[in-house]
């Protein structure tokens, strides 16, 4: 028996929903500094289509805590995709705890997910304009 017969959640696609206090200056920044466009829209949502995954924002009244990464891109070179972002006005968090610390907005973290073949992860993070946490990770070979 494998996992799929077990849970059928493991045959779902996950898609994620972001709130957006503004759709319409949430579109506007996706669109300026993030160079993406909806590829849908309903009445209080937007539809993106990123690799294959779909994610989208809705109209929310909550404001997102922006505590923890919501989303996330894994990318083959972080820091060409970090580079490219910050020149259209995307701004990177700068972590510095003991054993976390980001250099030019990126850090290194030892050992995530080996499941992947990978011994690490290169990763940065940043705000959209409603507040929500998303995330950028290259795996380490």
């Amino acid at each position: 028996m494998t996992a799929d017969d077990r849970n059928i959640l493991a045959r779902g696609r996950v898609a994620t929903r972001l709130p957006a206090q503004d759709l319409d200056r949430a579109r506007r920044f996706y669109a300026e500094q993030l160079g993406l466009e909806p590829v849908d829209e309903r009445p209080g949502g937007l539809l993106y289509r990123c690799g294959g995954t779909d994610f989208a924002l809705f109209r929310s009244a909550g404001a997102s805590p922006g505590t923890f990464t919501q989303m996330g891109w894994e990318v083959d070179d972080i820091e060409a995709v970090v580079s490219q972002l910050r020149q259209r006005g995307v701004v990177f968090e700068e972590v510095d705890l003991p054993g976390f610390r980001t250099e030019n907005g990126i850090a290194d973290i030892d050992g995530n997910y080996p499941s992947k073949n990978a011994r690490g992860e290169r990763a940065a993070w940043f705000r959209d304009s409603e507040g929500n946490l998303l995330g950028i990770g290259e795996p380490v070979h």
